[in-house]
């Protein structure tokens, strides 16, 4: 009964994350209902959502080309602040995460909902990016190394950031967004996934039926349920993640 529930919501977040993005608000706190405590939870999402990652980044990777400084630059602030993120996590003591998991989700959910109103209105210009100052470049791999911290950490809701981030610095043109946004997730995840693996808190027993239902759902996401209309799928997300967070605040 575990496996069948892990496989629906895996297949689940598959279609939501094909459509509109949100799957991790459900499949981590669905680990954590089929009894993982919140740390080995974390880190198993982690593992499950990373070969998706992987995948739509070489499906990207022709964006990728005409930027390249800039994927350089962001992409190894991810890989840095996506290991030291990781390595808080396993280190930050079990009963303290389990406090901050209502609040996590929480966070994330709102994030989700009114992501389009934190976008910024006021955007650097795109000239900036072809300029060589130090200053600036230096700022985006801070800015970067803040956001992959957390992403290493938890990662909930960190999509919706990075593209408000990639907004932020003057970035118009949607496809290099989505590119962008692939491989940032996949370099902060890539030292994340193997630090979780060799320290052992994986639970493959419960990610394996979670990756299969995954990606059945993004598959069958990409065929057909780009019908429905995305405000009834962002309500959707909204509506279960407050309803999961609710339900750890009162656990």
């Amino acid at each position: 009964m575990q496996a069948v529930f892990l496989l629906f919501m895996g297949g689940i977040a598959g279609v939501l994350n094909s459509i509109a993005g949100g799957g991790g608000i459900l499949i981590f706190p669905s680990l954590m209902l089929a009894g993982l405590p919140s740390i080995n939870a974390n880190a198993t999402g982690t593992i499950v959502s990373f070969p998706g990652w992987i995948a739509g980044t070489v499906a990207c990777r022709q964006n990728l080309l005409t930027q390249q400084r800039l994927s350089w630059t962001l992409g190894g602030s991810s890989v840095l602040g996506g290991a030291l993120g990781a390595i808080l996590l396993l280190h930050i003591p079990t009963a303290i995460f389990d406090r901050l998991v209502p609040y996590i989700l929480l966070i994330s959910t709102l994030i989700f909902a009114f992501g389009d109103l934190i976008y910024p209105q006021q955007k650097i210009s795109p000239v900036a990016l072809t300029q060589d100052l130090w200053q600036f470049w230096f700022r985006l791999a801070i800015i970067q190394f803040v956001i992959a911290i957390y992403g290493g950490f938890s990662g909930l809701g960190i999509t919706f950031v990075l593209l408000a981030t990639l907004r932020l610095i003057g970035i118009q043109n949607v496809h290099k967004i989505n590119a962008l946004k692939m491989l940032l997730m996949t370099c902060i995840y890539s030292f994340a996934a193997i630090t979780f693996v060799f320290a052992g808190v994986v639970a493959w027993p419960q990610a394996l039926p979670v990756i299969a239902g995954n990606i059945a759902g993004s598959y069958l996401g990409s065929l057909y349920a780009q019908k429905l209309p995305p405000k009834w799928v962002k309500s959707f997300v909204t509506i279960v993640g407050l309803g999961m967070s609710c339900y750890f605040f009162l656990k």
